[in-house]
């Protein structure tokens, strides 16, 4: 894969706006917890990049996925990992299945406003009992009339303490875990920063070690009505698109820590080259030299991998060995190099103003969210033929 002139032009236009809007303002945000989504986002609505990949139908630009592979590697231009993930799910995690399945009306719905920045989004997936095993989710859709009457929690749910809309998968029937599921359009408010849903409860911000500008919640939903026409697709095929969702999902995550590690690298070589050690600076220190020579190697061998998944996924193919791959990789890097070039900084690295403890602090979500190291690994040993299928 290769970047052209109209990719370059793009990549310019979020930098722009990243400059003038957003990284100004990060230390503030990372402060307070939350960021104001819905003005970042109709910022980024405005300039046409919270749809590159969506029907122009619906506002959207209806460029290839190539696109979305560079808004995610260029919003690691952003100096903390919350702002980023929230965008992402945004473009990447909540909407991919809307797009792909729902139907026209769903689309002009809850698509074209959130590809115009005015609602923000959310993917509600995980639950208190049910992270990396997806299959396991208790949350239930009854049929009553013509609404589905929607009980249950979801937990870890990026963007939801300011959500006006959440992509929910919940159980809609008694069959095989894999194919009683649905992705159902649930709207968590009555308007843009309006009043939560009768039977939605924001039951507790969820405090993390990083990722601090990213609200994340837990949500109650005690006998939510929502209609029928919301449902996305067939009904009992949530599972499925759940798992293509999930696909681009983690190569998004891939592509998001390209620029945000080279950034670390760089920033961690610039502090070698002026530290002063034992008469010498820190970057004269061979064993410094050859570590971030590696981390760099490292780094470029990620792309490569994420850029041949993206460029057979542009083709059409199935890129779900390649996806995990990368994923995988990219959760390992974010723990190895900010670990690593953290060390080089010394005390420095280890107060909460420095970026670099910061990527620390954020990096360690990779390989946890989006499916962990150790769910990429399975999917990977079934791939290779080296596990065996569950008896059920």
């Amino acid at each position: 894969m290769q970047y052209t002139h109209e990719h370059l032009e793009v990549q310019k236009t979020l930098k722009r706006y990243i400059d003038a809007h957003i990284n100004p303002h990060v230390d503030e945000w990372e402060a307070a917890e939350i960021f104001p989504a819905h003005e970042v986002f109709k910022g980024l609505g405005k300039l046409g990049l919270l749809g590159l990949t969506k029907p122009e139908a619906y506002g959207g630009m209806g460029l290839d996925y190539s696109y979305s592979m560079l808004m995610a590697e260029t919003l690691g231009h952003i100096e903390c990992g919350g702002v980023p993930m929230a965008i992402g799910v945004q473009t990447d995690m909540c909407t991919p299945a809307l797009a792909r399945f729902g139907s026209d009306e769903l689309k002009a719905q809850f698509l074209a406003p959130a590809i115009a920045g005015d609602l923000v989004g959310c993917i509600g997936v995980s639950e208190p009992g049910a992270g990396s095993d997806v299959s396991a989710i208790k949350s239930v859709a009854r049929k009553d009339g013509d609404d589905y009457v929607i009980t249950g929690q979801k937990m870890w749910i990026t963007n939801s303490l300011q959500a006006d809309w959440m992509c929910m998968l919940v159980n809609t029937g008694e069959g095989p875990v894999h194919k009683n599921k649905s992705l159902i359009m649930v709207p968590m408010r009555d308007g843009p920063n309006g009043k939560l849903t009768k039977g939605i409860e924001v039951a507790q911000k969820i405090r993390k070690i990083g990722m601090h500008s990213s609200d994340t919640g837990l949500i109650y939903f005690d006998e939510v009505r929502v209609p029928q026409r919301n449902l996305i697709g067939n009904e009992g095929a949530g599972f499925i698109y759940q798992m293509q969702q999930f696909q681009e999902e983690r190569l998004w995550a891939a592509a998001s820590c390209l620029q945000s590690l080279g950034n670390c690298i760089q920033w961690t070589i610039e502090w070698a080259q002026e530290r002063k050690l034992f008469g010498a600076t820190l970057a004269d220190q061979q064993w410094v030299q050859f570590k971030l020579a590696e981390f760099k190697t490292e780094l470029e061998s990620l792309r490569a991998l994420t850029y041949r998944a993206c460029e057979l996924y542009v083709q059409g193919q199935d890129v779900l060995e390649l996806a995990s791959m990368a994923k995988l990789k990219a959760g390992r890097l974010n723990r190895l190099i900010p670990d690593g070039c953290l060390q080089f900084w010394g005390g420095m690295g280890f107060t909460l103003e420095n970026k670099v403890s910061r990527m620390y602090r954020d990096g360690r979500l990779g390989s946890i969210g989006g499916g962990a190291d150790e769910v990429m690994l399975g999917i990977l040993a079934k791939i290779m033929g080296i596990a065996k299928k569950p008896q059920r």
